[in-house]
């Protein structure tokens, strides 16, 4: 069955709202947040425990999986579903941000692309200019973008209709339409560009994922990415014009977080989500931050990904509740590898109902960093995940009885 969309409750006081999205591997309560499995596996845990965590659906990555173990082998092993043993939703982007990093990796202030590709040279092995600026690894043109594997330095294609190919051998339940993703602080004239090119890469892949899809993955989504950088002209043009393609969903693409202040983030929302039918699921790729989503839904999004609370986790940082001092100030976090836990034999957050913090003590915490044991990253991971999954569950009975304002002061202030 295709997937559907059901908008059950709407905020009286924003565009926040809540609904059901329905798959063919089963419903995804929103607004939700997608936990990111980037190799087709969450970082330090069994794929069993998502469930037990509260998690309905997981994303993965293109870019990566088409490189290692490629997307053929992912397909004869019956796709993602039963390859990882995941039989809830899955999603998996295009692989466009992944391709176009490869520039400059988003360095601040720096261009994205370099103007050739160094033939014969080892990719991972940084080669600056007089500038300090390192040698590109991806070149673009209007029908795609060649670059060379972070892996083993081979010659790589990407192209609309490639990466519509290796979504639907990867058998994903929604996947997302190839497009450019600028860095932050982009040129309006290259902002431009990029979202032309954007535009015409969606009607490509919606005539690949018709010509294909029937005949191999039946009721797959695929969603449209709005672009337009930092300019509401341009945020409002992408939008409207996505958002009259048929598309499942759409997607919020662009360098957000340090890139832009909270304020520029809210009204680049507003404009993309004015533009964008209200029938349709919004997702907004790669944001992870407390306040984005509290800002983001009060927008008007549905839905998330992120690799913060895994990547947080595996650093040593834990998220925090309000009542036990997580604020924005702090962004919510507690560093347990710092010397000052060391001798805290206190929960981890006792305001928190996760087994972690029901049973292990920031002592330990502390201990199982600073020795480098791999249980360290396991029970970090599992109560990021479960302060996460349990936020979005109180969001979404908070718009569900009129209370999302107060909430989001509780939170925010």
């Amino acid at each position: 069955m295709p997937i559907k969309f059901k908008i059950t409750k709407t905020d009286s006081k924003s565009r926040a709202r809540c609904g059901i999205i329905y798959t063919p591997h089963g419903e995804i309560h929103t607004p939700a947040f997608i936990n990111v499995g980037t190799q087709a596996a969450i970082k330090a845990l069994q794929i069993e425990e998502l469930k037990k965590l509260g998690v309905e659906a997981v994303l993965c990555n293109t870019y990566h999986l088409m490189l290692r173990p490629g997307a053929e082998i992912i397909k004869k092993a019956g796709g993602l579903h039963r390859f990882m043993n995941w039989q809830g939703p899955i999603f998996t982007d295009s692989g466009g941000f992944q391709v176009f990093s490869l520039g400059f990796g988003m360095e601040r202030g720096l261009k994205k692309i370099m103007p050739e590709i160094v033939e014969g040279k080892n990719p991972s092995t940084p080669s600056c200019s007089a500038q300090g600026i390192r040698k590109k690894l991806a070149k673009i043109d209007d029908e795609g973008v060649t670059f060379r594997s972070h892996i083993d330095g081979s010659l790589r294609r990407l192209t609309p209709k490639i990466s519509i190919q290796i979504q639907e051998k990867l058998g994903a339940d929604i996947i997302f339409a190839f497009d450019e993703c600028p860095p932050p602080f982009a040129s309006r004239e290259y902002s431009k560009e990029a979202m032309q090119r954007t535009h015409k890469w969606a009607k490509e892949c919606l005539k690949f994922h018709r010509k294909f899809s029937p005949s191999k993955v039946e009721g797959q989504a695929l969603f449209g990415i709005v672009q337009g950088g930092e300019y509401e002209d341009l945020r409002k043009e992408s939008a409207k014009i996505i958002g009259a393609m048929p598309f499942d969903g759409f997607g919020v693409g662009g360098s957000f977080g340090a890139a832009c202040s909270k304020k520029p983030l809210q009204k680049t929302l507003n404009w993309v989500i004015s533009e964008l039918p209200e029938a349709k699921p919004r997702h907004f790729l790669g944001i992870g931050g407390i306040d984005d989503i509290f800002y983001s839904i009060k927008a008007g999004i549905d839905a998330f990904d992120c690799v913060s609370p895994t990547r947080l986790a595996r650093q040593g940082i834990l998220y925090l509740l309000p009542k036990s001092g997580g604020s924005i100030k702090n962004k919510f976090r507690l560093h347990i590898s710092k010397s000052e836990f060391k001798k805290d034999f206190g929960s981890i957050d006792e305001n928190c109902g996760c087994e972690v913090c029901k049973t292990y003590s920031r002592a330990y915490l502390n201990h199982l960093f600073a020795s480098d044991e791999i249980l360290a990253y396991i029970l970090a991971t599992k109560h990021n995940i479960y302060f996460i999954q349990k936020l979005f569950r109180e969001i979404r009975e908070a718009i569900d009885e009129e209370k999302f304002d107060k909430l989001e002061k509780r939170w925010l202030i």
